[in-house]
C-alpha cells in the first residue's frame, strides 16, 4: 500500500493492526465511541464487531497510541476486557507502539546516516 490510500497523516510504515476485546459496550455506548475514535488523528480505520466484543483498530504508531484510544474508550463507559490473553496483547501492543514512536526521532549515528557512503578513487 502507498501513503496515498491512507487517511491523512498516517504512514504505511508506521502502520499498526490491533484487535482488543472489550467490555460494557451496549447499543447506547457504541456508536459515539467508534465514532469518537474514528476521528482521532492517525486513525486509519476503526471498525466494533458486536458478536466477537472486538475493535479493530488500524493507526499510524508515531500520531497515536494504544493509552489514548483507550481513554476514549473508558470515558464512553467500556473498558479492555479483564482477561489474561487481553492483557498480554495490550501490553505487547503498547511496548510495539513505543518502539516505533522512538524509532521515528532516532538519528542514526557515524557511518549508519543515508549518503555517507561515498566512492573515492584513490
Amino acid at each position: 500500500m502507498s501513503n496515498l490510500q491512507h487517511r491523512a497523516g498516517v504512514r504505511d510504515v508506521n502502520l499498526v493492526v490491533r484487535h482488543i476485546r472489550l467490555s460494557r459496550v451496549s447499543d447506547d455506548n457504541r456508536d459515539a465511541m467508534m465514532n469518537e475514535i474514528d476521528h482521532l488523528f492517525g486513525i486509519d480505520e476503526a471498525i466494533y464487531n458486536s458478536k466477537q466484543g472486538v475493535v479493530y483498530l488500524a493507526y499510524d504508531a508515531t500520531h497515536i497510541d494504544l493509552d489514548g484510544i483507550e481513554e476514549v474508550i473508558r470515558k464512553h463507559g467500556a473498558d479492555i476486557h479483564d482477561d489474561w490473553w487481553t492483557h498480554t496483547k495490550e501490553g505487547y501492543y503498547k511496548f510495539v507502539d513505543q518502539n516505533i514512536k522512538d524509532n521515528d526521532v532516532h538519528e542514526p549515528w557515524c557511518c549508519h546516516k543515508i549518503g555517507q557512503h561515498i566512492n573515492r578513487k584513490s
